[in-house]
């Protein structure tokens, strides 16, 4: 198969980088070149740089393997410990743009063909975090007036490409759901071992969150899709596209379908927090991951900093109010720009349980 271009996937072993390096390197049609510390577990041929986007020496001397690069997937991300306190910390923001300026500086130099740029954002563009936005969120509208580590990013990129041939696509996910583990944002890998560790001690599996709560989901599958498309179509070029599965859905709603997928009976009552449920089952994990094999026996390896994403994305510490906030966004943009693939959000949560329970992240819930 004829190559149409070589592309550098920064953040290779995250949540959205993962699936992307599968998608592309399985198509047979792209060279991949995975840029991350950890190698990505991708059954496919793929060039692994174990690069620190934090140190500007090393990124400087990989110049050399950038050259043939066409494409950029951005998807690497700096969170602090903890995760949300530090999305309005100033230090947390600058070392995001320093790592994409470490990046982007040598390998602009280097890769004289470079055609197209994706990079990511989400709904902290729109202010989620710190209000209530329109619903739904639109990306024509002006930029919302707060500090985030996007804005910097985004006038870098947009600096960068003045006079040059690249062009740039800027992505809006909603929660996004893969496979990956260790990493700041992906419930998989916490709904799976919590699962794993009430059927352990004999309860049902309980929704640790509040009732309420109406948001949109979007299967890392479906991005890397996405970013598949927008590497070779004129429509993506320059534009900020939001993207979801298509559905909305509400966290109580679709457990049960979540407990179907693990074998387990759903049980409702008051909320609590999955951080503190887990950090007291740590060697309970340990064992059940001993007994089957597991990939991770150490849960705070197993799940990065997302159980504290998974206590936010379920309102557990939010005030009754916040149940009535919501965060929704169009995605007519992207269809209408020629890409229209989406996903159903109950089968993705089966889907994505299945999968990591045959990858030994999960024991098997057969």
């Amino acid at each position: 198969m004829e190559k149409r271009g070589t592309v550098l996937i920064a953040g290779a072993s995250g949540v959205i980088g993962q699936t992307a390096v599968a998608h592309f390197a399985q198509s047979g049609a792209w060279d991949v070149l995975a840029l991350s510390r950890r190698v990505p577990p991708v059954d496919a041929r793929f060039t692994h740089l174990p690069l620190d986007l934090t140190d500007a020496g090393a990124c400087a001397a990989a110049a050399g393997q950038f050259a043939p690069v066409t494409h950029l997937v951005y998807a690497a991300l700096y969170e602090k410990p903890g995760l949300y306190a530090g999305w309005l910390e100033r230090d947390q923001m600058e070392h995001n743009l320093l790592m994409m300026r470490n990046l982007m500086e040598p390998l602009c130099a280097a890769a004289g063909g470079l055609s197209h740029v994706s990079a990511f954002q989400g709904t902290k563009a729109y202010g989620a975090h710190v209000h209530q936005i329109a619903v739904p969120a639109r990306e024509d509208r002006p930029r919302d007036n707060h500090e985030n580590f996007y804005w910097l990013q985004e006038d870098y990129l947009k600096d960068k490409r003045r006079g040059a041939g690249w062009g740039l696509t800027i992505w809006r996910p909603q929660i996004v759901f893969g496979g990956a583990t260790g990493v700041a944002m992906n419930l998989i890998p916490v709904i799976g071992a919590y699962a794993a560790i009430c059927r352990e001690l004999g309860r049902p599996l309980a929704y640790p969150g509040r009732p309420g709560g109406v948001s949109e989901a979007v299967d890392a599958d479906l991005i890397a899709r996405a970013l598949g498309w927008a590497a070779e179509s004129p429509a993506a070029r320059d534009e900020t596209f939001n993207i979801t599965n298509g559905d909305v859905f509400a966290f109580a709603n679709v457990w049960p379908a979540i407990a179907r997928a693990v074998g387990m009976e759903p049980a409702f009552g008051a909320p609590f927090s999955l951080v503190g449920f887990l950090e007291q089952h740590r060697e309970t994990w340990a064992r059940i991951a001993g007994r089957h094999g597991l990939i991770e026996p150490d849960l705070d390896r197993l799940l990065g900093e997302s159980h504290h994403y998974a206590d936010l994305l379920f309102g557990v510490h939010a005030p009754e109010e916040a149940e009535r906030a919501l965060v929704l966004v169009s995605t007519i943009k992207l269809r209408k720009a020629g890409f229209g693939d989406c996903e159903d959000t109950e089968e993705m949560f089966a889907r994505w349980l299945r999968r990591i329970g045959e990858a030994r992240v999960i024991p098997p819930f057969g």
